[in-house]
């Protein structure tokens, strides 16, 4: 019996990656941690408290990761423990499907580099139909930590760079989960384009304020919601992923403020460390 724990924290977005499959993320401190045990017998067992969680998506992680033969021959068991918000862009599904395919990898592909981890995780991903690009860019920034920039459809990483650790992120859960029509992105794919060159040159704050314009226009937020927490002291602040979560990023003396903004509105809000730590897996 062999047992392998691995721990990868959650992201938020800087630019969405859907209207251009290129896009950009920076790590906050949720964690998610994948408990691998292995036994004699076969099957695929999987433990976790949140309903939402795609067991598809688990599944084929771990037909990915694990050879066929070992597969018929060990009983597989997860655990999963998540402090990340399921379903409001907070980059859950990649963290999960990361961290499940970096446990086995430890037991069974000792050899496998982090790029073949995290392809395991991002074709997962498209083949469960979690997501429509494989969201390279949100594996990447839940996988690294810090800021991540990407072609998601080339499966590259343009720019890898650490956050100032003196800023933290206040991240806003409505209550609705109501969002607009992901699709209608694409309509405003040159502002994705130019929000993207600007993080691409490492103008990340301006880049996630283009961003938080567009995407609030068109899924269902408020845009006068992002000036607010500029005016507020945000330095950036979005719709994160396809929403409907909000997130601002703030120095520390500024987050009484943030949190006033989001004060009036129905719904939670959060403050998180940034993450810039890679992930990280043990054999116990």
């Amino acid at each position: 019996m062999a047992q392998a724990q691995a721990t990868l924290h959650g992201a938020i977005s800087i630019v969405n990656a859907v209207a251009t499959g290129k896009g950009a993320t920076l790590g906050v401190s949720l964690k998610t941690s994948a408990l691998l045990e292995t036994s004699p017998g076969n099957g695929v067992f999987i433990e976790s408290r949140n309903k939402a969680i795609s067991s598809r998506l688990i599944n084929k992680v771990i037909q990915k990761v694990i050879p066929k033969n070992d597969l018929e021959n060990t009983k597989i068991q997860i655990s999963l423990q998540s402090e990340i918000p399921t379903g409001y862009g907070l980059k859950s599904s990649s963290a999960i499907s990361s961290a499940v395919a970096l446990a086995c990898a430890k037991l069974f592909r000792p050899k496998w580099n982090d790029s073949q981890i995290l392809l395991a995780g991002v074709d997962a991903s498209i083949e469960s139909k979690v997501s429509i690009t494989g969201a390279y860019d949100d594996a990447c920034g839940c996988y690294y930590g810090g800021f991540a920039v990407t072609e998601n459809y080339k499966r590259k990483i343009v720019k890898l760079e650490k956050c100032p650790r003196n800023l933290v992120v206040v991240i806003f859960i409505p209550r609705s989960r109501k969002r607009g029509n992901v699709k209608n992105l694409k309509n405003l794919s040159p502002i994705f384009e130019q929000a993207w060159n600007l993080a691409r040159n490492s103008d990340y704050w301006n880049a996630m304020i283009l961003n938080g314009m567009a995407t609030s226009t068109i899924l269902n937020s408020d845009p006068k919601l992002i000036s607010d927490l500029i005016e507020n002291g945000a330095l950036g602040a979005s719709v994160s992923g396809n929403g409907p979560a909000i997130a601002a990023i703030s120095k520390k003396e500024n987050i009484a403020n943030i949190k006033k903004v989001f004060s009036n509105l129905a719904g939670t809000t959060i403050v998180s460390e940034i993450n810039n730590k890679k992930a990280e897996v043990y054999e116990l």
